[in-house]
């Protein structure tokens, strides 16, 4: 969590530095979009990232659960230091040096090291980790660590200099990035680490259908991202209807979650009218 911490600093100093990048008469250029792309960088896979996996060892460690500590601080050791030069695969866009690309590369391959320790390290105790959760918020669980683990896995892809560019050309895959680890990874996180709190619940129907609408919407919208940028480079041309279909799959995003939150206003109204009654 101090690791999070650390990097919520440190991605601030991208927007600090877009004063006196814009104010030199450089907006536009290369240092003005690597200021946003430092921004990004430290927030999604710094302090979104850090945070979420700072819970995911609460836990670990609230209900005492027996993992190596030896796994745990290699894991951390890998993830944090490999986060730093990890900043330099947004910037392979503007076709840097060869040590650029090879700093980079060593960095997406240090987190996918990682990612194999961690999976390692919970592998004893998946099981009991997985019963702390009900029906609902295990499959959503179990879609952030699929999301978590492609978010690492499309890191190392961008560190060769064909697909850096490849990415750079069809913003396609930086949106369907974007979304992948901030709805993907980190709100579907959030979401069943809520409920096993009992802070949320999928018990009533209306709360599951807008679960159901978010979590469909999501996934439409990943998969429409992510083959319109594929369509794109293998030259087959605009999906028909994209921009309608994309519409569509968006506006369930929030209607999806409105009602689920509806519902959770609903259940907490209700706790507290049995409450006075009991009183």
């Amino acid at each position: 969590m101090k690791a999070a911490l650390f990097f919520l600093v440190l991605s601030s100093l991208g927007p600090w530095a877009m004063g006196p990048i814009m104010a030199t008469g450089q907006s536009g250029s290369e240092l003005y979009f690597n200021a946003i792309y430092f921004y990004l960088h430290f927030q999604y896979n710094g302090w979104f990232t850090f945070t979420v996996l700072g819970l995911l060892f609460w836990l670990l460690e609230h209900y005492k659960f027996s993992f190596s500590p030896k796994y745990g601080r290699l894991f951390f050791r890998l993830m944090f230091w490999s986060c730093l030069p990890a900043y330099l695969l947004s910037v392979l866009w503007s076709k840097p040096a060869a040590a650029v690309y090879a700093i980079g590369g060593a960095a997406a391959l240090a987190q996918v090291i990682g990612l194999v320790v961690l999976l390692l390290l919970v592998k004893p105790i998946n099981k009991q980790v997985l019963a702390l959760f009900g029906n609902w918020s295990r499959f959503i669980l179990i879609l952030a660590g699929m999301a978590f683990t492609a978010k690492f896995l499309m890191q190392l892809a961008t560190a060769t200099p064909y697909m850096a560019n490849l990415v750079y050309r069809l913003r396609f895959f930086i949106i369907g990035y974007l979304h992948l680890v901030l709805i993907g990874f980190v709100s579907l996180f959030m979401l069943a680490f809520f409920a096993q709190q009992g802070w949320v619940s999928f018990k009533q129907g209306m709360s599951r259908w807008g679960m159901g609408m978010f979590l469909a919407a999501f996934v439409g919208t990943e998969i429409l991202l992510f083959l319109q940028g594929i369509f794109f480079w293998l030259g087959v041309g605009a999906i028909p209807v994209y921009h309608k279909l994309l519409f569509g799959l968006s506006i369930s995003l929030p209607v999806g979650i409105l009602l689920f939150f509806v519902a959770q206003v609903r259940r907490e109204k209700a706790c507290l009218s049995e409450g006075k009654v009991a009183k």
